[in-house]
This record gives structure tokens, sequence and C-alpha cells, in this order.
């Protein structure tokens, strides 16, 4: 039974695309940042064993003695794996290559599906007062993506501007029709956003076209553009609204975060 003096917990996105180069951790580190500069307070969990959510908001290598690791499959406290960042407002819980041989170890238990689910859902996590949590999956459609989707209440779908970049996304979306059915009904696609969209291109503008004409209102307004400063900001460890804050494409990521929680408020009343 459910504990009605409990806060209500926080709305949990799966950032996810199988495909990699799409701006899946730029978006998550981007619009986890905007989201904190907004007053919100995120967590973000890098679930993809390359650790990029990591390094780029700070945490090196030789930090992260705990990890998703331990919070998916031992038995530790959660306050030993959520880490502050230099950003107000924003967490992280860190990923390392460990993570890698998580698919072979999740096979094992019986929950495998749901120990993300369950790990975010304690006690112990009220104490953050979290408002968003974002979880970088890895590019794959892996237990650790799927575990991503059943803990989440929507999934964000970063689409890069490209040629065949909606072909990919039939895979995708039978995975979280499946999802859906089987382990969590209440699964919605929050949104699609595009990336690296270069105004002057045109082929920028038929994937646009394509992707408004196939997929109507689940495309966001605002696209990320391809920027400089997006792509210089991880190898200095920050978001590019703090590297650059009045470029575009920490503008477009302002614009991205307002948009998301536009959609909540409207979903909620």
């Amino acid at each position: 039974m459910s504990d009605p003096t409990r806060p209500r917990g926080p709305k949990i996105i799966a950032v996810a695309n199988q495909k990699g180069g799409v701006g899946k951790t730029t978006t998550t580190i981007n619009l986890g940042a905007a989201l904190a500069e907004a007053g919100q307070k995120v967590l973000i969990v890098d679930l993809d064993p390359q650790g990029n959510a990591s390094t780029g908001l700070g945490v090196a290598p030789s930090d992260r003695e705990y990890t998703t690791y331990e919070l998916l499959l031992e038995e530790i406290e959660l306050s030993e794996v959520v880490r502050e960042t230099a950003l107000d407002n924003l967490l992280i819980v860190p990923a390392t290559v460990d993570l890698s041989s998580a698919d072979m170890e999740l096979i094992a238990s019986e929950k495998r599906s749901f120990l993300l689910h369950d790990a975010l859902r304690q006690n112990a996590m009220d104490v953050y007062g979290l408002d968003y949590i974002l979880i970088d999956c890895p590019p794959s459609l892996n237990l650790l993506t799927v575990n991503a989707m059943v803990a989440a209440h929507s999934v964000l779908v970063p689409l890069q501007s490209e040629f065949f970049a909606l072909e990919g996304l039939s895979q995708l979306m039978l995975t979280i029709r499946e999802v859906r059915q089987s382990a969590n009904p209440g699964l919605r696609i929050e949104g699609i956003v595009l990336t690296m969209f270069d105004s002057r291109n045109n082929l920028s503008a038929q994937v646009e076209q394509d992707a408004r004409d196939n997929l109507g209102p689940m495309v966001f307004k605002t696209r990320i553009p391809r920027n400089v400063r997006v792509s210089e900001a991880p190898s200095y460890s920050l978001p590019v609204l703090q590297y650059d804050s009045t470029s575009k494409g920490a503008m477009a990521y302002r614009d991205l975060a307002r948009e998301l929680m536009s959609n909540q408020t409207r979903a909620a009343a």
C-alpha cells in the first residue's frame, strides 16, 4: 500500500535513442542544467557505461567510487551514489565502464527490469526534494534501457536532423510499446526534440517537416541548433549554459526546459 504521507515523487524522464551521436547525453546535461537554472531540483542518472554525462558535469573518473552500477546491483546507501555538481539544484548519479557488464548480471535477477524503478522510489529519495529525474540511457535497446523505461514516466527522444533519422525511430517505438504492455502501462512519449538543427541546410528543414508530418504534436516546437559552443562545453566539463550562457545553444535548451515544464503543467491540469 502506498504511503499517503510521502511527498509526491519527481517526474522521471528517460532520454533515449538507440542510435549514437544524436545529442542524447548533451540534451540530458543541458536540459537538466536549464531546469535547475529555472529553480527545479534535478537528478541526472548516468546509465551509459561511457559515463559521458558524468564527465560533462565535472565528475572525474577517480571520484566515481559508487555509481549507477552499485545503485542497481548492490545494497548501498543512496547518499553514497548521489553526487552534487558545480550547479545549484543539479545532482548526478555517475557511471563508469563497470555498467558494461551489468546486462549480464541483471539477467540473473528476478526483478531485472525493475531494479532502477525500485531504486528511484525508495524512501531515502525523499530527502532530495526532486522535481525531475533525467536518465541518460545507453545508445542501445539493452536491459539497461529497459530498466530506464520501466522506471520512467515518459521517454524523451533526441532526433538528429539528418537523413535516415526517422527510420531508426521504429525500433525505439516498438520497445516503448512492449514496455508499456508488459511492465509500465503508464509510460508515454514525452516528446521528440530535433537536435543539431541547421536552419541554413535544406536537409534539416526536410527532416523537421517529415517529423512533424508523421509525429505531429509529439515533436517539440524547440529545435536545438548545431552550435560550436554546445560541442565545446563538454571538454570544459560544463553545460553550455555555464560555458557560454548567451550562445544559441544555451538559449535553445532554456526554451526546451520552458516548453517541457509548460507541457507538464498542462498535463497536470
